[in-house]
């Protein structure tokens, strides 16, 4: 049960990561950290190709989660990293832009997918260190 709950979170957070330029043009002040059209920010598209790419990593994990454990690691560590300075230059006020919209998107998003893959992990983990 824990194996398909993992596989199935890592395809959906995988298939998020993917969709993160679609987001910024549709929601931006969730997702774009700048004015203008995402693509003339060369900040964020650099973002956008790191976290694309994650996102087919982790489609790849899903097929054998263990083989792959610092991968999804790495990725809770790294989204919970990001998300937390994200949520504190949220109350800044950048080039007069309130940012306080991505508290309820990209930030909320990525506690979240540490929250989840964090949770299933340390399951997963508790579940075989039982069965030996």
């Amino acid at each position: 049960m824990h194996t398909t709950l993992l596989r199935a979170a890592l395809v959906i957070i995988g298939i998020a990561f993917l969709l993160i330029y679609p987001l910024a043009i549709v929601w931006p002040s969730g997702w774009a950290w700048h004015t203008g059209a995402p693509s003339s920010n060369y900040y964020y598209m650099m973002i956008v190709g790191v976290y694309a790419t994650l996102g087919v990593f982790l489609i790849l994990a899903s097929r054998n989660p263990d083989a792959n454990r610092s991968l999804i690691w790495f990725t809770v560590w790294s989204s919970l990293v990001h998300g937390l300075i994200m949520a504190s230059q949220s109350f800044g006020m950048a080039n007069g832009m309130n940012n306080m919209g991505h508290l309820s998107g990209d930030v909320a998003a990525l506690i979240l997918v540490a929250i989840v893959l964090g949770g299933l992990m340390l399951t997963r983990e508790k579940t075989a260190t039982a069965a030996a």
